[in-house]
């Protein structure tokens, strides 16, 4: 079985010894993502544009694992205030329309007050081909 750990660069891997991302078989684990854009550490002060960001931070990791958006079987928000997660269901909808994974929403004060939501998600690796 291998085992691959995707990184993004963030000083949280190495200060909390975590990935972005491990492929671990048929299967690929997203650690919760924030709405941090990477490369100038930015984040919004809005929601909908947090969990956009979100996204694409998720599916570049799920690219470089060898998989995408569409093959998330799994997936957790994780918001810091319960009235942001209704105004981000359009996003949702528009990386997960197709995907329709398993889904949890939680309410937890996260690492920063800047931070609205944090997204897990689980993922097929594209290593089979499906017919």
């Amino acid at each position: 079985m291998n085992r691959k750990l995707i990184t993004n660069g963030s000083e949280f891997e190495s200060k909390i010894a975590y990935s972005r991302a491990v492929v671990d078989g048929d299967y690929v684990f997203v650690s919760g993502t924030t709405g941090y854009e990477y490369e100038t550490m930015s984040i919004s002060d809005d929601a909908v544009e947090q969990a956009d960001q979100c996204f694409r931070n998720i599916e570049k990791a799920l690219i470089e694992a060898g998989s995408n958006l569409d093959q998330v079987v799994r997936v957790r928000y994780i918001f810091q205030n319960k009235s942001d997660f209704e105004k981000c269901w359009s996003i949702f909808k528009k990386y997960l329309g197709k995907a329709r994974p398993a889904a949890t929403m939680f309410v937890a004060a996260l690492l920063d007050e800047k931070i609205k939501l944090e997204v897990e998600v689980t993922a097929r690796v594209n290593s089979r081909k499906e017919g």
